[in-house]
């Protein structure tokens, strides 16, 4: 007898009349919420626009499903494309099967065009998403616990995780929750990414390029302890080779990128830079910020002195000097 397990659900769908509420899709439309919304705070405090990772985002979330639905689909192929399967599955993404690491690059491309229509730098914008992220896919691999999937080896272990579904090959029993290992390890990698920005002013991509290196160091070890069916390579798992090179990427962008561009962006959003000059300025604010000081006179009245200012009188004229007096010997002549 089991003293301490993690159950699993029951079923991961609800039906609210005809329509499907899948506990997979909350967990991801809420992990994307979380990014968003840490992401918009760390962009604000870089001194950038509210609202602008939101439309960045707009192009980011659905390259970066399809991506992550086309590296789980191309890896895992013979799921769909096998004799006996229908490749219609192919597209069921609520079923569960989405790649990180597709994900994460076809969502760059998407952020790429989307900064790049708004005249952002992309390293600064993946520098302040970068936590967000990470806290997503902590959120997201809840999903596989709906979905029971992508667990580990049997164990006894007072947290394992307890399987009942022997759909898709399962045998029901006690086994390693990779997936609450994973979700761990990507809070760790985000409280990590904001504790390393803020202590050594991370800048041009570097900040994101941290959260990459320290997200595969914990998915090599995680991965490894999968039984799930995949691709191996020289004895090793294909996502755990796609983790060490991606790892060594990650770190050689760090030491290259800190070499070539030293600091931290000053300026990451022109728009945010360039505001209107206050409407209490002054003529001196006025220039500093592009105007001119005959403009800001124009402002208030042409030039003209205001009302409240008194007028200034002329300065008091010296007065001549009254002529000298003639000694009476001089004026009284013979």
């Amino acid at each position: 007898m089991e003293l301490a397990y993690i159950p699993s659900p029951s079923r991961g769908v609800l039906y609210l009349g005809p329509i499907p509420l899948r506990g997979y899709a909350f967990c991801i439309i809420i992990g994307v919420f979380i990014a968003v919304w840490l992401g918009n705070r760390r962009w604000v405090a870089r001194g950038g626009q509210s609202g602008t990772v939101a439309d960045i985002a707009v192009w980011a979330v659905p390259f970066g499903l399809v991506g992550g639905r086309l590296y789980h689909v191309i890896t895992d192929y013979e799921l769909y494309f096998s004799p006996g399967r229908d490749w219609v599955d192919a597209f069921k993404v609520w079923q569960g099967g989405l790649g990180i690491w597709g994900a994460i690059a076809l969502g760059a491309l998407g952020a790429w065009i989307g900064a790049r229509r708004r005249g952002i730098p992309m390293p600064a914008y993946a520098d302040a998403v970068a936590p967000g992220i990470a806290l997503a896919q902590a959120m997201g691999r809840w999903g596989n616990w709906f979905n029971q999937e992508l667990y580990g080896r049997e164990t006894h272990l007072p947290w394992a995780l307890h399987i009942t579904s022997s759909e898709g090959g399962r045998v029901p029993g006690y086994y390693h929750p990779t997936f609450l290992y994973e979700s761990l390890w990507c809070i760790g990698v985000a409280f990590l990414v904001m504790w390393a920005d803020r202590r050594f002013k991370l800048g041009h991509g570097r900040a994101f390029a941290l959260y990459v290196a320290a997200y595969c160091v914990g998915r090599g070890w995680i991965e490894y302890m999968r039984v799930d069916d995949a691709h191996h390579i020289l004895g090793l798992r294909l996502n755990d080779w796609t983790a060490l090179i991606v790892f060594l990427l990650a770190v050689t962008y760090m030491i290259v990128s800190s070499r070539l561009r030293p600091g931290r962006e000053e300026i990451v959003e022109p728009l945010a830079a360039d505001g209107p000059v206050a409407s209490g300025g002054s003529a001196e604010g006025a220039v500093a910020s592009g105007g001119s000081a005959e403009g800001a006179e124009t402002d208030t009245g042409a030039g003209k002195p205001a009302a409240s200012e008194p007028k200034a009188e002329p300065a008091d004229e010296p007065k001549p000097k009254a002529p000298a007096e003639e000694p009476e010997s001089a004026t009284k002549k013979s």
